[in-house]
């Protein structure tokens, strides 16, 4: 299954739906890594609605299928990964780890949680990509941990060019449900944002982290 302009374009709805998406340009978000953003994806809302949940499980499993075959092993990342990979593998009749954040303090000290013998392909999924360094991350986790990583599914991009210079720069392969560009589209039709609010948007993007609101 190749992802097509309208199964991307309604995906971006349900999230925009759900508010898994909110878009707040005049009182901007902080991200983690310092951004200011007048947008904020929270993935983890699709759980709630379960036939949101399935269709993106669904998606998730046809892309994998027809871009990867069938891996060994679905890993997700922590923490918004977690879920959707064990779905996925579920469906899959695969086995399911994570890749933690960070390595535990204590106790056996895993990065990865599960069972990941040496040499097993690995597909990883993701809920979101920004600007891809926490997927990264998880992905040279996996490969210390002797997984054959073959690529990445996620439900969005921001669409960033650092992430897709960083996927590139590792050489991993990687496809999401719905991105940014998207995203603008259907909000704007649908009354979400006006045509001031998709400009600033669409000015953000260009310079995430020099924008200031």
């Amino acid at each position: 299954m190749m992802i097509t302009e309208i199964d991307k374009l309604k995906i971006a709805e349900e999230l925009l739906k759900i508010k898994a998406v909110v878009i707040r340009p005049e009182n901007p978000f902080r991200w983690s890594s310092g951004i200011i953003s007048p947008i904020y994806c929270d993935n983890r809302k699709t759980l709630s609605y379960p036939k949101i949940r399935t269709s993106i499980r669904n998606a998730f499993v046809e892309i994998i299928s027809h871009e990867f075959g069938k891996p060994d092993v679905i890993a997700g990342v922590a923490t918004g990964g977690i879920a959707q990979g064990a779905l996925v593998a579920q469906e899959m009749g695969l086995p399911f780890v994570y890749v933690r954040p960070e390595p535990k303090k204590h106790g056996m000290e895993n990065s990865v949680e599960g069972y990941l013998h040496s040499g097993q392909s690995v597909v990883v999924v993701e809920d979101l990509i920004s600007t891809g360094g926490s997927s990264l991350k998880a992905i040279q986790a996996l490969k210390e941990n002797g997984g054959l990583v073959k690529g990445l599914v996620a439900i969005f991009t921001y669409g960033f060019q650092d992430a897709t210079e960083n996927f590139k720069k590792e050489n991993v392969i990687f496809h999401t449900l719905t991105d940014y560009a998207s995203l603008l589209k259907v909000a704007l039709e649908k009354n979400y944002i006006n045509d001031h609010q998709f400009q600033i948007l669409q000015d953000w993007s260009k310079n995430p982290k020099g924008w200031h609101g």
